[in-house]
């Protein structure tokens, strides 16, 4: 069978050679062992290549990493920042990047970490029942003597192994990986390290004090990072590193409410900058986002709905944000008791219903009810969704939800009593109208009901001029479906 340092030389087939310096940990695929060239974040916001987690999909591996957490696969992004990240780094080595590692190789890959680990499980198992042996021998000397001795080996002889922890009673893998993985790298050198080391010594010390284990050096650090972020845009850009993330990542749920608190409202800081707002992403800090969202103290609650919606302004992470779950938390985030993570719940969830995928996920959660229902209410958080509504009414879905939920009596009540205390909100009114008329025989029906005529002859009077626009063309196709229906009455009594 060969040892595991041994079986594992298949994997060093995609890892380029002549390296000499020792690559950042995050570059590191923790199934692997090997430097990542197709990194995608997953649902837990774990970091892999991308054939490794095929690999285990296709074998029923649910790997365990060094930090006991159990990774979810159920979504794949890839993590871009990372891979130019690790690109950059091949240049300054002055060695081309290997191409991405084939499922098969993958495969074998995994397949050989099953067997290495399961290995090292058993020899575990034996060392540790080898000292529970010797002290029990130990014990039995010291009461009976050597008669102690001859009937503890016959014993001994006759114990089985106890099962190890590679198998569950599902039936389903379960592996247990080392944080550095099966890799190995040459140690560094001192000139290696200061070559590879380009942190500037403001990052290094704020790392050095969020890494360390003294709370009271972790909440300097914060509130450090969250005071120098505040205002200086070239910290904000120069400190948004793979590092810092990974290490804030941590913190941003921490126990501790300064920690947390802090450690979320330096996030929304860095996330300012639109060249941060893929790479925090990226990072597989949403998890811990919505985490806080969900049950984080009030304040963090705060700064982590702000977070997502500066996160959200960002086309690349609209589909990342939802696939990660952030819908259903900010929807609850609209009836919290703080006015800013309502509103900035709301904005997010604007940004976020721009994309297809995410209006069909928040039709599904029920969202249009809910949303019809503040609007109805007067609730402060109402006109904000307007727009929300607007974005909905665009998908089949999202119409059918909105005309059943009785979308056209609430928007042209809105109209009719001249609630629309804002020329956006009469807007937004008469352009959900116009999308939901696209439902032409239905729209039509309870438009008629509803007296939308009326209403929108007024807006074609008092409005800007694109719910003017909007207005005439609502106009003309009702226009033209009862000149239809006429035509089609005639035509049959002339037969």
């Amino acid at each position: 069978m060969g040892s595991g340092k041994h079986r594992w030389k298949i994997s060093f087939h995609w890892s380029p050679s002549g390296i000499k310096k020792q690559p950042p940990k995050e570059f590191i695929c923790p199934i692997s062992g090997c430097i990542m060239a197709d990194p995608v974040v997953v649902s837990s916001g774990q970091t892999f290549e991308r054939n490794c987690i095929q690999a285990c999909k296709s074998l029923s591996i649910t790997p365990i990493l060094s930090d006991g957490s159990v990774p979810d696969f159920s979504a794949l992004i890839p993590n871009l920042a990372l891979k130019s990240t690790i690109l950059n780094w091949y240049h300054a080595c002055l060695v081309d990047p290997p191409e991405p590692i084939d499922i098969r190789s993958a495969e074998k890959l995994v397949r050989t970490l099953m067997a290495s680990q399961k290995q090292k499980s058993q020899e575990a198992h034996e060392k540790i029942q080898d000292e529970e042996d010797k002290s029990q021998l130990l014990k039995r000397v010291a009461k009976d003597g050597d008669n102690a001795v001859k009937k503890f080996t016959h014993a001994k002889s006759e114990l089985t192994r106890r099962p190890t922890r590679f198998f569950s009673t599902s039936g389903e893998s379960v592996v247990t990986l080392t944080a550095a993985g099966p890799a190995r790298f040459s140690s560094l050198s001192t000139s290696d390290t200061e070559t590879l080391n380009t942190n500037s010594p403001e990052e290094d010390e704020i790392i050095a004090k969020l890494k360390n284990s003294q709370l009271f050096q972790q909440e300097e650090g914060v509130i450090s990072l969250r005071k120098i972020t505040r205002s200086r845009e070239e910290s904000r850009v120069n400190l948004c590193t793979p590092g810092l993330l990974s290490v804030l990542r941590s913190l941003v749920t921490s126990r501790y409410s300064t920690i947390q608190v802090n450690a979320v409202a330096a996030l929304v800081n860095l996330s300012l900058e639109n060249k941060n707002k893929v790479k925090i992403v990226r990072s597989g800090i949403i998890p811990s986002l919505i985490d806080v969202l969900k049950k984080g103290f009030p304040e963090a609650q705060d700064h982590a709905a702000g977070a997502l919606f500066s996160l959200a302004l960002d086309d690349q992470n609209k589909t990342a944000i939802g696939v990660l779950g952030a819908l259903q938390p900010l929807l609850n985030a609209l009836r919290s008791d703080l006015e800013r993570a309502r509103h900035d719940s709301a904005l997010a969830l604007y940004h976020l219903s721009l994309v297809q995928s995410n209006r069909s996920k928040l039709v599904k959660l029920g969202s249009v009810q809910m949303f019809l229902g503040m609007v109805r209410s007067g609730h402060l958080a109402g006109r904000v969704l307007l727009p929300v509504l607007c974005n909905l009414a665009v998908c089949v879905e999202g119409r059918a939800a909105m005309l059943d939920a009785g979308a056209v009596e609430c928007f042209l009540g809105i109209l009719r009593r001249d609630e629309s205390d804002s020329e956006s909100t009469r807007e937004s009114c008469v352009v959900a109208l116009y999308r939901l008329s696209r439902g032409r025989l239905r729209f039509k029906g309870l438009a008629e009901e509803a007296g939308a005529e009326e209403v929108l002859q007024k807006v074609k009077k008092v409005g800007s001029e694109r719910a003017k626009e909007r207005a005439s063309r609502i106009l003309e196709m009702l226009k033209g479906r009862n000149e239809e229906e006429s035509k089609a009455v005639n035509s049959t009594r002339g037969r």
